[in-house]
């Protein structure tokens, strides 16, 4: 029986977790530092009658993840982006096979060569966006004769729309605010350009979720290189209106990770010889907004994605064009981002255990959609989603 280690026991790290034991009856170990997490896990486990093991580990220290991987098979992972680049050197230095759903910001491809060195294979960035969009969006600029532009729009949202924020987070809140703040990598006429998050808002109706806004988030990451096409952007979908409040609590520094002074007590400004404390506006925008952002137990949520290559195929213009939508799955109590961005790592991730997808070194989706048997390994990706409920649509449009 394989042994699996799932490094992280929040929403998406659990529910890989669970998957493993349920389809592949793996002997499989969640390990997370938070005891609320891991507790959790177990439940989600019980619920559907698979057996876990927590293991209860500091993540953020790279000997104590390399430890931990030296014992399994295969290692997931499911950690917040702050610790992602930091937990992949210590796995690959375990010389174990990887796949990562972390929203790093460092570059992953740098550990390549370590990587190579060590013979294992490494698939970063393989949940649903970034993942499944490179791997589509690839496979998609293969299938033309001349692909002149990419398009990926994503949003992970609340079935039922609520003020103020018409917006719940299916992943770790921290990194929805990254995707505010980080500065939105795009290409145009070739040539990489910078754009501000949330920027060059536009209104687009898509099957079964209506008008939604989009709006540059820096979604591109690797394909912005990896791939030769003229024109490629992401942009994220939320529900009209969510953008322009993100803009003020931006503009006002409550995404601001720079300390400020505060009074202690209430007193504004301070009393002569009042203490002050020092408080990072995040972290309070973290404990009062964050709470509002969590889904309640059987809330539903839903995963909206349109991807689109243009260009030329058979001598005419042409768009290929995939679309997703999801929902949570009431049988299991799995929400619809979890699902949508676990199972593709689920999928590839026993790919790479079973020896049928091997390429040492540190790879994006992306370049599982140019490589030479890309077409087969798309079929059984599509097929591993949609015996999970998951399915993407393809729709071919000339002229």
């Amino acid at each position: 029986m394989p042994r699996a280690i799932v490094l992280g026991g929040g929403m998406v790290g659990r529910v890989i977790a669970c998957e493993l034991a349920r389809d592949y009856a793996w002997d499989v170990a969640v390990v997370d530092a938070r005891e609320d997490s891991l507790k959790a896990a177990m439940a989600a486990a019980a619920r559907i009658g698979v057996k876990i093991r927590p293991m209860a580990a500091d993540l953020s220290d790279p000997g104590t993840v390399k430890n931990i991987a030296s014992g399994a098979d295969m290692v997931f992972g499911a950690l917040p982006s702050r610790y992602g680049h930091a937990a992949l050197r210590a796995v690959l230095e375990a010389g174990k096979n990887y796949c990562d759903i972390s929203f790093m910001s460092e570059e992953a491809r740098e550990l390549d060569e370590l990587a190579k060195q060590k013979g294992v294979t490494a698939i970063v960035d393989c949940g649903v966006a970034p993942g499944m969009s490179n791997l589509l969006a690839a496979h998609a600029s293969q299938e033309l004769e001349r692909c002149d532009e990419l398009s990926i729009m994503v949003g992970g949202l609340p079935k039922e729309r609520r003020w103020p924020f018409e917006y719940k987070a299916g992943f770790a809140p921290w990194d929805v605010i990254e995707e505010y703040t980080r500065p939105s990598r795009i290409v145009e006429q070739g040539k990489m350009v910078v754009r501000e998050a949330l920027s060059e808002p536009e209104l687009i109706d898509l099957p079964g979720v209506g008008t939604v806004e989009a709006f540059n988030t820096d979604g591109l990451r690797s394909i912005a290189d990896t791939l030769k096409v003229p024109t490629m952007r992401e942009k994220t979908l939320r529900y009209p209106g969510h953008i322009e409040l993100m803009r003020v609590l931006r503009h006002i520094g409550l995404f601001s990770l720079e300390a400020i002074e505060v009074p202690v007590a209430a007193g504004t400004p301070a009393p002569a010889g009042h203490m002050l404390a020092k408080v990072r506006p995040r972290d309070v925008l973290a404990a009062l907004m964050f709470p509002q952002w969590t889904y309640q137990p059987g809330e539903k949520d839903l995963t909206v994605m349109r991807i689109e290559a243009r260009g030329v195929k058979a001598g005419a213009a042409t768009t290929i064009r995939w679309d997703l939508y999801d929902e949570l799955d009431e049988a299991t109590g799995f929400t619809s981002m979890s699902r949508t961005t676990a199972f593709p790592a689920v999928v590839v991730g026993t790919m790479i255990a079973a020896g049928r997808l091997k390429r040492p070194g540190v790879a994006a989706p992306e370049m599982l959609g140019i490589a030479p048997s890309r077409d087969e390994i798309v079929r059984e990706v599509l097929a591993g989603l949609e015996k999970r409920g998951v399915r993407f649509v393809k729709t071919e449009i000339k002229g």
